[in-house]
């Protein structure tokens, strides 16, 4: 067995990725297939020995779609500035239809030129003219509603096509009779009809558009986690190059503050790497020869060179990103309901669509009435409320998890969590701020704390080591500021020396003081800081003041 993730065009609605979903299921080889509206891709399991890529593509163009390759990468929008450009024009274009063909009826202010009881044949053209441009606009919407017809799988476009292509032939036949001189068929002319319905479906998928691509955004960041380039080294010379350019086995430089780029194992030098993106550990871990970094941690405080091993789909970032991926194909007991009705829905409407226009015939009504009745069951009946809000709400939902470091490996779990009602967390920093900060001070000198701590965070200042930072945060919240050093200097593994006002601090951990045979009077008080269990002080959020001591 295989998987594989498709890009589809051609999808518009729910009922599109469910007819595509239910056809690929159809086909013998294929075990499993998933098909995702909001990132229009397919995930596929499939037998290898009977199916291959070029098939399972086949079959997508058979059912009306087209593939665009296998799924690689969430791709924004090139041409979104174009298609909002284009959507403003045509906003303003519709104001002006409803006003051409409804002012009168409001006693607004019209051209004679074009007036419909003065000159109908100018209000025909003028109408017809707009109606063309509405039809060109959303002709991809009426070129795939009719497209699925004859591939036996209608959808929502399908309903719009037929709908739009009557009234707008019907008003054809209108103006037609006018031009002959029955002016009385002015009122049976439906072009704006047309025009107006192509121009809220494309409003409505200008909506869609704008949360699918927030949802692909979120996922997106993911992706950017890791660096666009990485400096390797050749015969002891650095170059900068792209991650595609990288191989197996090449020798990769990253200095401090920099990313990782590839999963590796480190070849020379030793650093902290913050990996909390993948272990969850907001402590920077400390690396040496010998041992793995993984794509997209952070180097701290070090310069070390690494050899590439896994690069490409064989990292772990880019498995969770297909992870992330796989999770959006998966149908949660919810989202399969929607699908079966959406499926059902579209041949019921029009269905019922063609029983309403017989029925009012039948009834004795005229066929213009009858014809506006059937185009106004199968444009309002709209499945895509129904097909889309599920499966867009459970996608965003997975985007914004994979934004915040957890990983829904299927929909239905998401689903599912709604009857959790007791969680075990055993994991530093979910419970915490996942960072380091000063808890107390305690000084055996007579200077104050603050004075204390300006002269600390200075010298942290100058150092990349992860507690650093914890000094300085403290410094900005109490608004100290910051003292100048020299003869700054780091001693690895020890601590940090700089000069102050004249005066050489030494700041670091009793190796630092045997170091330079300074005797430690407070070793006791120290063995006692370090082995002293933290006290912490929980609060029940309805009674704030009933507080209790809990041990750790």
């Amino acid at each position: 067995m295989k998987k594989i993730i498709l890009s589809i065009d051609g999808m518009t609605c729910s009922a599109c990725s469910n007819g595509l979903e239910k056809y690929l299921n159809k086909q013998n080889g294929i075990i499993n297939a998933s098909v995702n509206l909001v990132l229009a891709n397919a995930f596929i399991e499939y037998d290898e020995k009977i199916l291959n890529q070029e098939k399972l593509e086949r079959f997508v163009q058979e059912a009306g779609f087209k593939s665009l390759g296998e799924f690689k990468e969430i791709k924004s929008n090139s041409n979104n500035k174009k298609q909002k450009i284009l959507f403003i024009a045509f906003t303003f274009l519709a104001i002006i239809v409803m006003y051409i063909s409804m002012g009168h009826m409001l006693n607004l202010p019209t051209l004679k030129i074009i007036n419909p009881y003065s000159n109908p044949i100018n209000y025909c053209i003028v109408l017809l003219i707009f109606t063309i441009a509405f039809i060109a606009y959303g002709f991809d919407i009426i070129k795939n509603g009719y497209k699925n017809l004859i591939h036996k799988s209608p959808n929502m476009d399908t309903l719009v096509a037929i709908g739009v292509i009557s009234s707008f032939l019907y008003s054809l036949y209108s103006m037609y009779m006018i031009i002959k001189g029955t002016h009385h068929e002015i009122h049976n002319l439906y072009f704006e009809s047309a025009a107006i319905v192509i121009y809220f479906i494309k409003l409505g998928r200008y909506i869609d558009k704008i949360s699918k691509d927030k949802t692909k955004e979120a996922i997106q960041k993911l992706v950017e986690i890791t660096p666009k380039n990485a400096v390797v080294k050749v015969n002891g010379i650095e170059k900068t190059v792209t991650l595609d350019e990288i191989h197996k086995g090449d020798i990769i430089v990253c200095k401090p503050g920099e990313k990782i780029a590839v999963d590796g194992q480190i070849v020379l030098g030793k650093t902290h790497i913050d990996e909390s993106l993948i272990t969850g550990e907001s402590k920077p871990a400390l690396k040496t020869v010998g041992q793995k970094v993984i794509a997209g941690s952070v180097n701290y405080d070090g310069y070390i060179e690494y050899t590439a091993e896994k690069i490409g789909k064989e990292s772990r970032i880019s498995e969770i990103v297909r992870l992330v991926v796989e999770a959006s194909n998966t149908k949660a007991p919810i989202a399969k309901l929607a699908d079966t009705v959406s499926g059902y829905f579209v041949p019921a409407v029009i269905i019922i669509a063609i029983l309403t226009f017989i029925i009012y015939l039948i009834l004795g009504f005229d066929f213009a009435t009858s014809i506006i009745t059937f185009v106004t069951v199968l444009v309002v009946a709209c499945p895509c409320s129904l097909g889309l809000a599920t499966p867009l709400a459970i996608v965003i939902s997975e985007g914004l998890c994979a934004k915040n470091g957890i990983l829904v490996k299927k929909s239905e779990i998401l689903e599912n969590a709604q009857k959790v009602n007791t969680i075990i967390f055993d994991k530093t920093g979910t419970l915490t701020y996942g960072k380091l900060k000063i808890s107390d001070v305690i000084n055996y000198t007579n200077l104050d704390n603050d004075k204390i701590i300006q002269l600390v965070a200075s010298l942290e200042n100058k150092s990349t080591h992860p507690i650093a930072k914890a000094f300085t945060d403290y410094l900005k919240e109490n608004k100290l500021e910051l003292l100048p050093v020299n003869n700054f200097e780091n001693i690895s593994g020890y601590g940090i020396i700089g000069n102050i006002d004249n005066n050489e601090l030494l700041l670091g951990n009793s190796k630092l003081l045997d170091k330079y045979e300074i005797e430690n009077i407070h070793l006791e008080d120290e063995t006692d800081l370090t082995s002293k269990r933290k006290q912490y002080y929980i609060c029940c959020k309805k009674q704030r003041n009933n507080c209790f001591n809990w041990c750790e």
